[in-house]
């Protein structure tokens, strides 16, 4: 529980940073722009390049209303909170940006970076699964824990992390928005291919969740009636009362393969065919 107090107040350290430092002009300073570096823990991994474009329009037109938040890096610095801004005064062609300097240790960059982006920012669902999962594992907390400290149901949290097992082709175009949560919630238990299978007749015939519902529900039943007959072809023959007639082949240096539906002569040579034909002839079973 010790970590997850400690979470839950670095939930709020960002927010502070702002509030205790934007209103005092001592603590805004202005840098090069190019001096400051991504945080190399941010769990964003796609950016809307259209929002980035229309923040920098606002930058130009507006400036640069609230600082980001940044902390040194020897002679750079490095983003705790406000990547999109940063990216947005670069399109911008912002030769400077106005920061507010705090000093965190290392260890802390991934969790601002993660809590920044949960609470601050408009993740695909994707990525909130995958913060939330780093969360929950770095801080050994459990998904009640972590739901109130996001503000959201455990159940909500739960779903959301069951995202994460599915294929990396479905999370591509559940990423890509070619899928909804919905769509993808229903395929979540599928194998690898079922799932391709149903994403893209997702894609192609544009379903609605509750026609994926009914196609998934088609294509159980197909499976499960194709393993009924499969498990019926899956019969294993016991041959032991053939057990002296396998005895006495092999003695007659015949070599015998025996598979769980079939005895099989395996023939090497031309002296493999006389002494099989020497056996059925002595016992008379030509």
């Amino acid at each position: 529980m010790a970590l997850g107090r400690g979470l839950s107040e670095l939930l709020g350290e960002v927010e502070t940073a702002y509030e205790n430092n934007i209103e005092d002009n001592n603590n805004v300073i202005e840098i090069d722009i190019f001096k400051i570096n991504p945080n190399p823990y941010q769990p964003r991994k796609i950016f809307d390049e259209e929002k980035i474009q229309e923040l920098s329009d606002s930058i130009l037109s507006h400036g640069l209303l609230q600082p980001i938040i940044v902390t040194k890096d020897y002679d750079k610095y490095i983003v705790v909170a406000g990547e999109r801004r940063l990216r947005a005064s670069k399109l911008a062609k912002l030769k400077t940006i106005k920061v507010i300097v705090i000093n965190i240790e290392d260890k802390k960059l991934r969790e601002y970076a993660l809590i920044e982006n949960i609470q601050r920012a408009d993740l695909n669902i994707l990525e909130i699964a995958y913060s939330y999962s780093s969360l929950i594992n770095e801080h050994n907390i459990t998904h009640e824990e972590l739901a109130l400290m996001v503000h959201k149901s455990r159940s909500s949290i739960t779903n959301i992390l069951r995202l994460l097992t599915l294929s990396v082709y479905t999370q591509q175009m559940l990423s890509a928005n070619k899928i909804s949560q919905g769509h993808a919630k229903l395929i979540i238990g599928l194998d690898e291919e079922e799932q391709k299978k149903i994403v893209d007749s997702i894609i192609g015939q544009k379903l609605s969740i509750r026609e994926t519902d009914k196609l998934i529900k088609e294509l159980k039943n197909t499976t499960e009636i194709t393993s009924k007959n499969i498990s019926k072809n899956k019969i294993k023959y016991d041959f032991t009362n053939l057990t002296n007639i396998i005895d006495n082949l092999e003695d007659n240096k015949l070599k015998i393969k025996i598979t769980k539906n079939s005895l099989n002569f395996i023939i090497n040579s031309q002296e493999d065919i006389e002494n099989l034909l020497k056996y059925f002839d002595k016992n008379h079973l030509k």
